[in-house]
């Protein structure tokens, strides 16, 4: 596969080859020039980061070339740095365009934001963000944002959480306001929320899905039933949600959880779904190398086994990829091509997979 077949998601942006034509959504499966589309791929939020330094920027070059070699072709990124060093965003509405130039671009992460202020003045923050976003013209291909065919999607937040409603109606709103406006700057884009999976109050019965009981004041149904959003997205971290549960109880909550959610797609929402994070982190006290080739293998055997029989599960993306030489940026999850041959040989296939669906 060559480099130009790479595609970029924007926390999410994707991009791909796809000539004149833009993926589209046909009931539960993406559209490619009339035929079905599908994912395999990485997360690599730190991409504009590093391009945005001379120093550094060749370690984006490497990661596309190697993500090429081993088939991949969708990566999801950010498209915000707020406020900090070599940041997008310098202040409220004011943008460095070097850094613009070398992002191939998350608009918003909700970690990174504890909002305290006026409502209005951060959905006016971020109305501005999606107009500058979507209308900027890139300056390598002489396209704006909205009319470039390379970008597959635009996500809204990256795990978005509302702790103090947990019944989900304030986030409800929130989808709703976000996903229309940036539907009517940009129509050739497909959208998704950023959602880790987390079942709400409009289906309670599926709350037993949830991690020990967890709520976060979004859900999975009602969400993504918006006309709005075009697919839904989990993301899968047992280690993290249930900590103190042996390594079995994990195992069986992330089978269960990945199961739940891709007959949700199909029977409920009628719509593609994309696993996009999932990891094995090497701190967890049961880490081997040999777990984590397991592990990567039943989600991708799962993944594809939806896929193949005409399901709904379209790709999914492991959590994180790094160049050589990043070890500041490691968190744990991170895969180095480089260094875990078994590893890359299982997401390797994985792409053979994948794209020799028929």
């Amino acid at each position: 596969m060559g480099l130009q077949n790479l595609v970029l998601i924007a926390f999410t942006v994707a991009l791909v080859d796809g000539g004149s034509a833009f993926v589209q959504r046909n009931a539960t499966h993406f559209i490619l020039n009339g035929k079905p589309y599908y994912l395999n791929g990485f997360n690599a939020y730190w991409l504009m980061y590093m391009a945005s330094d001379p120093s550094t920027s060749s370690k984006v070059t490497s990661i596309y070339q190697q993500a090429s070699q081993h088939g991949l072709n969708v990566a999801r990124t950010m498209a915000f740095n707020d406020g900090t060093y070599r940041a997008l965003q310098i202040s409220p509405g004011s943008y460095d365009e070097t850094v613009f130039k070398t992002k191939n671009i998350f608009w918003c992460n909700f970690y990174a934001y504890i909002i305290t202020i006026n409502h209005f003045l951060v959905v006016g923050l971020y109305f501005g963000e999606c107009v500058v976003m979507l209308s900027r013209n890139n300056t390598i291909t002489g396209k704006i944002y909205k009319d470039d065919q390379t970008i597959f999607a635009w996500e809204l937040m990256n795990e978005p959480r509302v702790q103090n409603d947990l019944s989900g109606k304030s986030f409800q709103v929130w989808v709703n306001e976000m996903a229309a406006y940036v539907k009517s700057l940009d129509s050739n884009h497909l959208l998704e929320i950023g959602l880790e999976g987390f079942y709400g109050e409009s289906m309670p019965q599926k709350k037993r899905f949830n991690p020990a009981g967890f709520q976060s004041g979004t859900d999975f149904i009602s969400n993504n039933q918006l006309p709005q959003i075009d697919f839904a997205t989990i993301h899968l971290y047992p280690d993290q949600w249930l900590v103190g549960f042996n390594e079995t109880a994990q195992n069986v909550f992330g089978d269960e959880w990945v199961k739940a959610h891709i007959e949700d797609s199909s029977d409920v929402l009628g719509k593609p779904i994309v696993l996009t994070e999932f990891g094995f982190s090497s701190k967890s006290y049961e880490y081997s190398v040999g777990k984590r080739d397991n592990y990567f293998e039943k989600l991708y055997n799962m993944i594809y086994s939806s896929a193949s029989r005409g399901g709904p599960c379209a790709g999914g993306l492991f959590w994180q990829l790094l160049a050589g030489d990043m070890s500041g940026f490691g968190d744990g999850y991170e895969v180095i091509f480089g260094e875990s041959p078994s590893t890359t040989n299982i997401i390797t296939q994985q792409s053979k997979n994948m794209f020799n669906i028929k």
